[in-house]
Formats: C-alpha cells, sequence, structure tokens
C-alpha cells in the first residue's frame, strides 16, 4: 500500500466573506466568489469590483481581488474554447498574473462548479497558481449531448483547452482530474507529451467495475439487443441514455495500457480515498504499479467525494504542484 498522509499544509481561507456556494463542502477552501449576477461583501483584507469584459463572441463578467498573503490580483473570468467539433466549452479562469496554469477536470455526471473543482482551485489560487476549471462538453454550461462513456472526446475537450491556452504562450503545469477525471488526465498524457504533471485523483482502473451498479444486470446483453439502455430517475423519467457504442467505449478504454504509455519524464500523483465507496483503492494500488514516475497517497479514512478529508486532498495535491512548478 502508499504511502499514508501524516503531515498536513492547512490552508486558511480568511481572504473572502462572500455568500456561500450552497454545494461547497465544510472545508477551508469552501468560500468562493460568484463569477456571474452575484454582488460580493469583503472583508478588510481584500477588495473586490465587477465590470463587464468582452471576450471573443461573448461578453462576460469578471471578478478582481486582492490577496492580501501574497499581494497578488486574482481575476475571475468565464473563458469559453471551442472543440473540434465546433461545441463551446464554458470555464472559469482564475487568473494571478503567473504565466502557469494548472487545468482542472471534473468527473461523471459533475461540472465544474462542483465543491471539489472549487476547493482545488482556490487552494491552488491562494498559491499565486493560475487555474482553470471547465465543463466538458455535454457537461454544465457546455455545449453538446451527454453521454456515458465519452471517454475519448473528453481527452479531445482536454486537448481543445491545453491548446488554447498553449498558443497564448502560457505553460500548461499540471493537469488535474477527480473520479471519471481522472481517467481523462491519465488518458491525455498516454497520448501527449506536452504536459509534465498530472494529478489521477480516485480515478478508476478497472473500467469493467462499477457498469452493473448502475445499469442493472445483463446490462451488455440488452444494449446489444435495444441497441441502448435508459437510465431513469426515481420519479420514471429517463435521466439520460447509455447508447451501446458509448457502452462499448467505457469497455475498451484500457488503463493499464494507457498507464504504460505515460512518459517517464511526466510525474504522476494518484490520491485515493482508503473507504472510496464508488472505485475502491485498489485501482489505485494498479496504477501504482504500472506508471513509470508515479507517486502514490492513499487517504486514510477518505471516501469519493473527500467529504471529511477536503483540506487534506487539497494539500497532498498543492504540494505536488507547486514541488513540479516549471
Amino acid at each position: 500500500m502508499g504511502t499514508l498522509i501524516h503531515k498536513v499544509y492547512f490552508i486558511h481561507s480568511n481572504l473572502i466573506s462572500a455568500a456561500k456556494i450552497p454545494f461547497l463542502s465544510d472545508s477551508p477552501f469552501k468560500q468562493a466568489v460568484r463569477v456571474n449576477h452575484h454582488s460580493h461583501t469583503l472583508n478588510s483584507s481584500r477588495r473586490s469590483r465587477i465590470r463587464p469584459k468582452m471576450a471573443a463572441g461573448d461578453s462576460t463578467a469578471t471578478t478582481t481581488s486582492t490577496n492580501a498573503e501574497q499581494n497578488t490580483v486574482i481575476e475571475q473570468q468565464k473563458v469559453i474554447i471551442e472543440n473540434k467539433h465546433g461545441e463551446k466549452l464554458v470555464g472559469v479562469l482564475h487568473e494571478t498574473g503567473s504565466k502557469e496554469i494548472v487545468i482542472v477536470c471534473h468527473g461523471f455526471q459533475c461540472t465544474k462548479e462542483y465543491s471539489m473543482m472549487v476547493d482545488l482551485t482556490l487552494a491552488l489560487e491562494k498559491q499565486g497558481i493560475t487555474v482553470y476549471r471547465f465543463d466538458f462538453s455535454g457537461n454544465g454550461e457546455s455545449e453538446g449531448t451527454f453521454e456515458f462513456g465519452n471517454y475519448g472526446k473528453e481527452v479531445n475537450d482536454l486537448q481543445a483547452v491545453i491548446q488554447h491556452f498553449t498558443a497564448t504562450n502560457r505553460v500548461i503545469t499540471a493537469i488535474i482530474g477527480h473520479s471519471k477525471g481522472g481517467n481523462v488526465v491519465v488518458l491525455y498524457a498516454s497520448l501527449h507529451r506536452d504536459i509534465k504533471t498530472v494529478v489521477n485523483v480516485s480515478g478508476r482502473y478497472k473500467m469493467d467495475r462499477g457498469i452493473e451498479e448502475r445499469l442493472g444486470k445483463d446490462y451488455l446483453e440488452r444494449a446489444k439487443k435495444d441497441g441502448f439502455i435508459d437510465i431513469k430517475s426515481k420519479t420514471g423519467e429517463v435521466s439520460f441514455r447509455v447508447t451501446k457504442e458509448s457502452l462499448m467505449e467505457r469497455l475498451n478504454t484500457n488503463m493499464h495500457e494507457a498507464g504504460l504509455k505515460i512518459d517517464k519524464d511526466c510525474k504522476v500523483l494518484t490520491v485515493h480515498g482508503s473507504v472510496d465507496e464508488v472505485i475502491p483503492v485498489e485501482d489505485a494500488l494498479e496504477f501504482a504499479k504500472i506508471i513509470p514516475n508515479h507517486e502514490l497517497k492513499i487517504i486514510e479514512g477518505a471516501n469519493h467525494g473527500y467529504n471529511k478529508h477536503r483540506d487534506e486532498l487539497c494539500s497532498v495535491v498543492l504540494a505536488f504542484v507547486k514541488d513540479n512548478l516549471c
């Protein structure tokens, strides 16, 4: 088993006293500034103003504030990037003025606004690191149709984001993904050689696990027979459709092969909770066996969402990213 976490770098969120985002956890990073359509009340250590700022073909609001501890001006701006299919990917850029940017990727049926994405972003932002968190196509505010598998397309979405910022002479210093997003960043690193730091938070190694719990027994036979499986809510409404093609893409996604293909110069951190109820911790141990330049952190007692261990998660990720800054 990997190294246990003993040392935690606590970062206190004493900078903002704004309205809390309802879905944030009770962590020190839980207070955030709303980018659009919300007023702000800041304490004496921070100043904020909202002004309209025009992006290419888009009108968006920008929040500017000052990090008193580092004297860093932090600007949150909605940035829209087009993927190869012409779909608009919507994200929030936490601009600190650093040349380096960290990109944060959400998981299955999730968005950039998930509390973990926000917590990780604010932890990095506070250290003067620019961060971009965005919605994959078909999720959140981004255009496109939600799909069950879609790993290949989400890797392409991430590539579009990386290319966008690279074209502006920014350096992508790390890509971070949680759950399915963890799979996406590992898959990206297996296909490309332009990212040197990858953080896989609770990504899945054995891709055939967890499907029966979501789709029911004999899912493969039913998908082949009907061409799809509809996932319904408790009220009987169709939440989303799993096509045979998307199901087969997931089953054919080989994380073992992907891990072996990652360049030895790419540093990979895998973080996993010891009591993860969605993806078992054994998956993290498998990643540790095959990825060439790998560090493993098992957070004792943490579940899939790190609900009671968010501070420790943020500290571990922040320390790894800072150690590997360009």
